[in-house]
């Protein structure tokens, strides 16, 4: 199973490209929670291709593992891949031992690089046929190197869109929090790239 990396190209310049849109109109065809409605629209602002894909921003008690998780809608798996809708799982709470943290009361920056990268995820998706999801899927689930590979593609269709600063922020956070057991960051180190990773896919964008 190969999960291809999206073709290279020049990063978008933030300062003169994203600052100047109107955040505002990419809600379109977009469901999201109001507490985490100006991080969400920031995220999608980004990328402007996703503005017409229905994506909905769902607030979850149960996600295992993951703080949050892009993911098509089953309900539209056997569309084309312009027609599918997605969800965007967002976990309630950010959680260490012994403490649980509201999700939008973490800091604005690291919530638009996470929501960054998840969209990623659904820039993969929209590439790939119902059956590619579906050996996407179960390689995702089942391959540490596909999983590994996977989160790469997602993080250089964030650089790409100019998330690369917010990308980098949200690793460092995860990496460098006192409470989080060193198990967990060993996984992280493990399976996703590191801050030093994505800022040499940074330095290849420019």
């Amino acid at each position: 199973m190969k999960s291809t990396l999206p073709p290279k190209k020049s990063a978008p310049d933030p300062a003169s490209i994203h600052h100047r849109l109107n955040v505002k109109a990419f809600a379109q065809n977009k469901q999201m929670p109001a507490i985490l409605r100006n991080e969400i629209l920031e995220a999608l602002s980004y990328y402007p291709e996703l503005k017409e894909t229905e994506i909905d921003f769902v607030l979850s008690e149960n996600i295992k593992r993951s703080v949050m998780l892009a993911q098509p809608k089953l309900s539209t798996l056997l569309r084309g891949a312009g027609q599918r809708g997605y969800v965007i799982k967002i976990s309630r709470y950010f959680k260490v031992p012994g403490e649980r943290t509201k999700i939008e009361t973490l800091p604005a920056d690291i919530l638009v690089g996470w929501l960054g990268h998840e969209l990623g995820h659904i820039m993969d998706y929209l590439h790939r046929s119902t059956w590619g999801l579906a050996r996407f899927g179960v390689g995702y689930l089942v391959s540490r190197k596909y999983f590994r590979k996977a989160e790469r593609v997602a993080d250089t269709y964030a650089i790409q869109h100019g998330l690369g600063n917010k990308i980098v922020a949200t690793k460092n956070y995860i990496l460098d929090h006192a409470q989080l057991p060193a198990r967990y960051k060993a996984k992280i180190r493990r399976l996703y790239l590191s801050p030093e990773e994505i800022m040499e896919l940074i330095d290849a964008a420019d």
